[in-house]
């Protein structure tokens, strides 16, 4: 991988993947040409509203330079068991290893793209960005140079997850991921992806990474993945995002779920000072299932908007979306999400639900549920809560010798345990509460 810095990553063409497939230097180009010519989001745009478009000024941030693999701590929050770990820090790849059944494909992107350049020719990027970062989605794909490549094959389980972690160092440097995971009929898979910061400092001229909150430095995150459930198959996906609190993330979402099928994605947001989650989930096959689900909280001046559209494209679908999210401080929330029902896309089932617990009268939370329906016999719902915690609770948990405090932080910590269970899967659970618990540690 190239790694000459640049002035900028909004002016001046990125630098491409030695040895790329044509097809893939043909894709970046045009994507630049496209995040070029492509106007920046306004206010009249409605999947803009309520949105903080100061925060799309990214002329400050640079391509991320490389880091030398020896600086990088391998001690990281993750799973106790995972098949297959990699660990990419600033787009490089510096650990990879997989104990995966005979037939499964698990490597870096940039490596993927010369071995098996027809299949990720067939899912990249293929579906269109709509919910709002078009101009950064392209932005993405034209600085595209590593990610990970998931493939399992017909009839393989993977029992325990995959995990990636994509580390980011280095002042106003920007890192672009991409994941994209396929699962042939009736196959099976869990893959985590973590988005964490690095903080570099010199100490007797050598460099140490270490992994903190309180960092100075500003990262930049634009990341996006591909998720391609072929018939029967089960493909769970989970993003822990724990970025520093001075940094920025946009992660772009896509998801396409064939006959039978089922898709579980999770978004943990509790690092980041704004994050910007767009994810767009397609039902193409009869009997299809999808669950979209995110965990958010959001403390101090924290910002989270996210967008979600729930595509129900063939008949007898069902999809299931909750989002909860517990805010602190002067924290700000948006959810603007739209279930759209094909003609055609009959006895589709299809929920939407955002709650939002408002445990300080300083935060804000914005919901924009919406339903859009062209087919008959459907069973369609949406709808969205924002409250406070009741003085009621409060005394209840008192009058059995607890804290006000530790009260609420327990009755927080239970409203978000209802979103967890649904991931289905004890490590899966354990990893998120770990974050969670440590999110509510450090709020004072």
């Amino acid at each position: 991988m190239q790694t000459l810095e640049m002035p900028s990553i909004t002016s001046q063409e990125p630098l491409k993947l030695a040895d790329a497939p044509e097809w893939f230097q043909t894709l970046q180009n045009l994507a630049w040409e496209t995040y070029q010519n492509t106007p920046a989001p306004t206010r009249k745009k409605e999947t803009w509203r309520f949105g903080d478009l100061k925060q799309l000024n990214l002329d400050n941030f640079i391509p991320a330079s490389e880091i030398d693999a020896g600086d990088i701590e391998l001690e990281l929050n993750g799973l106790e068991e995972a098949s297959a770990q990699f660990i990419f820090a600033n787009d490089a790849t510096v650990h990879a290893e997989s104990d995966l059944p005979e037939g499964v494909i698990c490597l870096p992107l940039e490596d993927a793209l010369q071995e098996h350049s027809t299949l990720i020719h067939q899912h990249l990027l293929k579906q269109e960005v709509k919910l709002g970062s078009e101009k950064y989605a392209a932005l993405h794909a034209a600085n595209l140079s590593n990610g990970l490549f998931v493939y399992v094959p017909k009839g393989v389980e993977i029992e325990k997850p995959i995990e990636a972690y994509h580390i980011v160092a280095g002042d106003n440097a920007t890192i672009f991921p991409h994941t994209l995971i396929i699962t042939e009929d009736n196959a099976k898979v869990s893959v985590v992806d973590y988005f964490i910061s690095a903080k570099t400092g010199q100490q007797t001229n050598t460099s140490e990474v270490c992994y903190a909150d309180d960092a100075d430095e500003t990262h930049l995150v634009l990341a996006m993945n591909d998720l391609v459930a072929a018939n029967g198959s089960q493909l769970n996906y989970v993003t822990v995002q724990n970025l520093n609190l001075t940094s920025k993330v946009i992660q772009i979402g896509s998801t396409t779920v064939d006959r039978d099928a089922r898709a579980k994605s999770f978004v943990l947001n509790v690092g980041a000072s704004w994050a910007r989650n767009e994810s767009y989930s397609t039902l193409a096959g009869n009997g299809a299932h999808s669950d979209m689900l995110s965990l958010n909280i959001p403390t101090g001046e924290q910002q989270y908007d996210q967008r979600t559209f729930q595509h129900h494209a063939a008949p007898h679908t069902y999809s299931d979306l909750l989002y909860k999210n517990a805010l602190y401080g002067k924290a700000k929330t948006t959810f603007s999400g739209l279930i759209a029902v094909d003609e055609g896309a009959h006895y589709t089932d299809a929920y939407q639900t955002c709650r939002n617990l408002l445990m300080e009268d300083t935060t804000e939370a914005n919901s924009m549920p919406g339903l859009q329906i062209n087919a008959d016999q459907v069973k369609c719902s949406h709808g969205s809560t924002a409250s406070a915690i009741s003085d009621e609770e409060i005394f209840y948990l008192q009058a059995r010798g607890i804290q006000p405090k530790a009260a609420r932080q327990l009755i927080a910590r239970g409203f978000c345990v209802q979103v967890i269970e649904r991931l289905e899967n004890e490590q899966l659970q354990n990893l998120v509460l770990n974050y969670l618990d440590e999110k509510f540690s450090s709020i004072s």
